[in-house]
């Protein structure tokens, strides 16, 4: 459960002389995080010089469906070129080989050290701020960053939204130009004290062995926080002004769903800028992966849908000597074994991003398997058919050969094309000698792109109908008002006020109106990625199965990428689909 973040080395590709290779080990003299920053480097010199206006208009489908007209493989997943800045200057040249150098990559890793041994934990159950202590951890960080980046604080200043939500504000020389969102969360997952014993090292310590900083949030997500201040930091030492406003946004609450800081954040920056009024948003998320033997960038441009929905089962209580056939804790194991024998299986919506990563990997990758190609030809999906089905344009009873074959590389793939179904809270009965009268669970819900919150309300209310029936209990299903439901011999489900829509899917087309390869926003982000990594590298679209702080973002733009440069094929797993 160690927290780590890996600190592999390269050259510096702003050299435009030396560009890693997947395949081959990286000289050991640089770091993870240096890499993050030069990519961060490399994609703020870009949008100045190739991402120079929004005339382009992106009408086709996200995703590109090709089976009406068969196209070859390779069309389906077009690479861009490499893209390197155009912007050259002595003082950029002496910022590169600073990054390059040993002193820096030693600051490097005392700021990300010492990041995270600040222990900004947010809890679920945490007070209003001002009245919950727990939260004051937060100036302290504030401070940490200011004392670590002056420049960034001195050139862009500081808005606080909300006490502890932080908004940097780097003016670009046309003011006409969308402004370009970076972002990241200042808080962590907190760490019960009893399990402290078993980190490798203490969990805020920021300890560096040599290879690796550990510590929570030195890979989630306060390494991508501090990458971003110090890509900023010698971007402005070195004296460059972008020609774009870039905007850094860092909440404080993500781990606990982010109301308190990206939910107040976006409205914001919504009120600056408009809607649609920002050309697009960087988040935490995805990066690298080695599949079908080939290396990909898989930025995320979706998440699932969640609901959380309780279940209350209410009977009669009385004494536990003389009990009935099924008490409510019964009642509610049987309900559960019932949701968990009727799980979702795998479907492959038309706007899905995983189907666009099987496209790219039939298109690229030579060890591509037989089976998934011959399934991907025949893979059909009816738009017509989509607006009156819930499993991405197949009928309900109809299977999807695709995603079932896909989804047995591992329940990580199965899982980008399924909705989840996990019975994570449950508790009944206060005394041993006393039958439960009210028993309860909470079953998350990770909803599948091509679905809906309402699918999987639908589908619960299906299986509590038949254990209801079977036990003569009422059922209560997702009442109007919480005034309504657990009434004596009852099941009542409800939805938590956390429940989210799959988000919009982020266009990955990579020509621009003027059919100019790579002048897109993914089109950018591909080419600089390539530029980074090498041309071995094929860039895909991601999903991600969790939620980011971006879901407060949508109003404010069509794309967003949730993606985290740097890679080490060592570190790879679930997170880096």
């Amino acid at each position: 459960m160690a927290e780590k973040q890996q600190l592999p080395d390269i050259n510096s590709p702003l050299q435009g002389s030396e560009r890693y290779r997947g395949s081959t080990a990286p000289p050991q003299t640089s770091t993870f995080k240096r890499r993050l920053i030069t990519g961060l480097c490399i994609f703020s010199l870009c949008i100045p010089t190739h991402w120079v206006s929004e005339r382009y208009d992106i009408s086709l489908p996200q995703i590109p469906t090709p089976w009406s007209h068969q196209p070859s493989p390779s069309s389906l997943c077009r690479q861009v070129p490499p893209l390197f800045p155009a912007v050259k200057s002595k003082e950029l040249e002496e910022m590169d080989a600073h990054i390059a150098s040993e002193a820096f990559r030693n600051a490097s890793i005392q700021r990300l050290g010492g990041a995270v041994r600040i222990p900004t934990q947010s809890f679920d159950d945490m007070g209003p701020i001002g009245e919950d202590k727990r939260w004051d951890i937060f100036y302290q960080f504030a401070e940490f960053l200011e004392t670590e980046f002056p420049r960034v604080h001195a050139v862009l200043g500081k808005e606080v939204v909300n006490e502890h939500g932080l908004v940097f504000t780097w003016r670009g020389r046309d003011g006409g130009l969308k402004p370009l969102v970076l972002m990241a969360h200042q808080d962590v997952v907190p760490v019960p004290g009893e399990t402290v014993d078993s980190w490798t090292f203490p969990p805020f310590s920021g300890a560096f062995d040599g290879r690796h900083v550990w510590g929570r949030g030195s890979s989630d997500c306060k390494n991508s926080l501090v990458g971003i201040l110090e890509a900023v930091e010698e971007l402005v030492r070195a004296g460059f002004v972008p020609r774009r406003t870039v905007v850094l946004s860092f909440g404080f609450d993500e781990e606990i769903s982010g109301r308190e800081g990206a939910g107040r954040l976006a409205p914001f920056l919504l009120e600056r800028y408009g809607k649609d009024g920002v050309v697009a948003i960087v988040d935490e998320g995805a990066n690298m992966n080695t599949l079908f033997g080939t290396h990909f960038a898989t930025p995320g441009v979706a998440e699932k849908g969640y609901v959380d929905i309780e279940v209350i089962v209410r009977m009669p209580g009385g004494h536990s000597s003389i009990p009935p056939d099924h008490n409510g804790i019964g009642v509610m194991s049987e309900l559960i074994t019932h949701v968990e024998s009727n799980l979702y299986s795998p479907h492959l919506d038309a706007q899905n991003p995983y189907l666009g990563l099987l496209q790219c990997g039939a298109a690229h990758s030579p060890s591509f398997p037989s089976k998934l190609r011959k399934l991907l030809s025949k893979h059909h999906s009816s738009k017509s058919s989509a607006a009156t089905c819930s499993q991405g344009g197949k009928r309900k009873d109809e299977k999807d050969d695709l995603a079932l074959e896909a989804a047995k590389a591992s329940p990580g793939i199965k899982y980008l094309m399924t909705t989840s179904v996990a019975v994570d809270v449950i508790n009944g009965g206060v005394k041993t000698n006393a039958l439960p009268e009210r028993t309860r669970a909470i079953i998350n819900h990770r909803i599948n792109i091509g679905s809906h919150p309402s699918d999987a309300k639908q589908h619960i209310t299906s299986l509590a109908s038949t254990i209801a029936k079977k036990y003569n209990l009422t059922l209560h299903a997702f009442p109007a008002n919480a005034s309504q439901g657990e009434t004596p011999s009852s099941i009542t489900l409800r939805a938590e006020s956390t429940e989210l829509d799959t988000a919009p899917v982020t266009p990955t087309l990579v020509d621009g109106a003027d059919g100019v390869l790579g002048l897109t926003p993914y089109g950018i982000l591909s080419g600089t990625t390539r530029a980074l990594y090498g041309e071995e590298i094929v860039v895909a679209p991601g999903i991600m199965t969790g939620n980011t702080d971006t879901r407060y973002y949508w109003d404010l733009t069509r794309h967003i990428f949730r993606y985290m440069p740097g890679w080490d094929p060592e570190e790879e797993g679930l997170g880096n689909m």
